[in-house]
């Protein structure tokens, strides 16, 4: 819970920037140069800024002298549809508190029934029209700030997808609100999926920090050996590591938590850093967000990890379809190597299980055949 603001003597200053508000900029030198921002001061001593030209997403993030996200070498750079493809989309991440994905996919590159499609999708490179700034106005006990955008998707003949995004803070307070509203323009079905990448640097990932939720299980990447030994039950996946040699280059632990939440479906995942002390909570519904991906990246310089609520309409697609063309290629019934048959049984289970479960977590009912 936001700890109570502290009340204002408005007889002791004219300008209400002298306690808090909202400044809007340009960038105007490097790699950045011309990407629109908006450095949002609380008052209360949390300072982030939003990139406008970035799909409204957040770099920059302090409490008092202690920076809470990770920069990229590079930093924020101008939008472009340049990095659209394959794994192009890390030469434009520029890290930071929250760098937002999709809305057509997320996860790796691949392709569907409407194309190609890039890692993470489009939406971090997608600049976004403003439509409103508000101030807080302390004179009249109005606290609230806020900025509220608009970014549009997609092309002729669609798919068309709008979102409006408002981030609010309340003077006096350190923290930070987010409404996401996905509204389909086109006029036939789009696909959906949509990712909180808030991705974590120093000095709040330090040695001895360690990520605080309670979770009903956490599963690790599939098919990842490296990523199954450290999730491990029992394991010590929450606690922050030196940096370790071993993730130099790409290597990284990837999990999935599906945490414990309350009976409204609200849930919060947190990094606490006792040493400064300083922590962090994500406080968020699991109907809208089934699992957070949680990323672990200990190398040299590139130290960072990150808690990554996300969708799952899309995966389940995706599982979907794998099996549909599993299946097609591949003859279970029919087969009549009798060891071979049970080994694409198997296959069938496992998918029928997690499809189960995939569909009760989206709360969708089970169809009684396929």
């Amino acid at each position: 819970m936001p700890r109570p603001a502290p009340s204002f003597d408005t007889n002791k200053f004219i300008n209400v920037a002298q306690v808090g508000g909202i400044e809007a900029y340009s960038i105007d030198e490097g790699p950045a140069r011309g990407v629109r921002a908006l450095l949002v001061n609380t008052g209360g001593g949390l300072r982030y800024r939003i990139l406008a030209d970035r799909g409204m997403d957040i770099d920059q993030a302090f409490v008092g002298p202690h920076s809470l996200s990770f920069l990229t070498h590079r930093g924020p750079t101008p939008p472009t549809r340049a990095f659209d493809r394959g794994l192009d989309w890390l030469k434009g991440f520029p890290g930071g508190l929250l760098t937002s994905c999709g809305p057509f996919n997320i996860g790796g590159p691949g392709s569907d029934e409407l194309g190609e499609f890039g890692l993470h999708g489009e939406h971090s490179a997608t600049a976004a029209p403003i439509e409103s700034i508000i101030q807080p106005d302390p004179y009249t006990n109005q606290r609230e700030m806020s900025v509220t955008a608009r970014i549009r998707y997609g092309g002729f003949y669609g798919p068309c997808v709008e979102l409006k995004r408002k981030i609010s803070s309340v003077l006096g307070e350190n923290t930070i609100y987010f409404v996401d509203e996905f509204y389909n323009a086109g006029n036939q079905d789009a696909p959906h999926a949509w990712l909180l990448h808030i991705n974590f640097g120093y000095p709040l990932l330090d040695f001895g920090a360690e990520f605080c939720y309670l979770e009903e299980r956490v599963e690790p990447l599939p098919g990842d050996e490296v990523a199954a030994a450290h999730f491990a039950e029992g394991g010590f996946y929450k606690r922050i590591p030196d940096p370790l040699e071993q993730h130099s280059g790409p290597n990284s632990f990837v999990g999935y938590i599906y945490p414990q939440h309350d009976k409204n479906g609200m849930t919060t995942v947190s990094v606490a850093n006792p040493k400064i002390p300083l922590g962090v909570s994500i406080g968020y519904n699991v109907h809208d967000f089934p699992r957070c991906a949680n990323w672990q990246h200990w190398g040299r310089y590139e130290y960072v990890a990150a808690l990554e609520p996300s969708t799952l309409a899309r995966h389940a697609f995706s599982l979907a379809q794998a099996f549909n063309q599993f299946y097609h290629r591949h003859p279970i019934a029919q087969e009549a190597d009798a060891a071979l048959r049970n080994r694409r049984l198997a296959v069938a289970r496992i998918f029928a299980r997690e499809m189960t479960r995939l569909l009760g977590l989206l709360g969708i009912p089970e169809p009684g055949r396929m």
